[in-house]
């Protein structure tokens, strides 16, 4: 099982890593869902994961709320991407919807381009995408050869028992092209069993890993 672990700042990351963390997503305030770290945190975490040989995604996102940006909200994105790819972060984890529920395929090209050399992970704002254009998403996330969709298959007020059946359709729909990354009240309890159902070998979330965030 692979297990990437969610975490904020950098407290907690060396006990992840020790308990067997295979992966960190770094963020800020995850409250609100995470929004992108600071640099001097970022710097320090990098360099920390890179001498265990951990890759580190981080977090791209300038606010909590929506993932509906203007211009300017861009643009800082575009930033903080290129001071990750400057650290030598592994992967960058973002999302840009329209106010009508579709992706910004604009906004999302011009981070996309930001992003050379890195992994994309698509993240949850996929949950915020009206269900009729969740298949034309997936193909244009495949299109623009992003890596990951990360996915609680329906709003995270939702028990991910109930939303199993959205996740695997999106699995079979996407049929290995794209990696669907389950997240969103997955903990270390419940992941083996979640994995099987799912047949996946990768995991996301903030309790995946006994002690951590508990």
């Amino acid at each position: 099982m692979y297990k990437e672990v969610a975490l904020e700042n950098f407290t907690k990351v060396p006990t992840a890593v020790l308990k067997g963390a295979n992966r960190i997503e770094l963020n800020d305030n995850l409250a609100v869902g995470g929004t992108s770290p600071s640099f001097g945190v970022l710097q320090e975490t990098t360099k920390y994961l890179q001498e265990k040989s951990i890759p580190i995604v981080e977090m791209i996102r300038p606010r909590g709320g929506d993932f509906v940006y203007n211009d300017l909200e861009i643009k800082m994105m575009e930033a903080d991407l290129f001071q990750a790819q400057k650290l030598g972060v592994d992967g960058v984890c973002f999302g840009a919807l329209t106010k009508d529920g579709e992706l910004d395929t604009d906004a999302m090209e011009q981070l996309i381009a930001a992003s050379s050399g890195m992994q994309v992970v698509f993240h949850m704002a996929f949950d915020f995408l009206a269900e009729d254009n969740k298949k034309d998403a997936i193909d244009w996330l495949i299109d623009h050869d992003v890596e990951r969709i990360l996915t609680h298959g329906g709003p995270l007020t939702t028990p991910i028992d109930q939303t199993l059946d959205n996740i695997k359709k999106y699995i079979d729909y996407a049929d290995g092209k794209i990696t669907i990354l389950p997240g969103g009240g997955i903990n270390h309890q419940n992941c083996d069993e979640i994995a099987e159902k799912l047949g996946v070998k990768e995991l996301h979330g903030t309790k995946i890993i006994a002690g951590i965030n508990d």
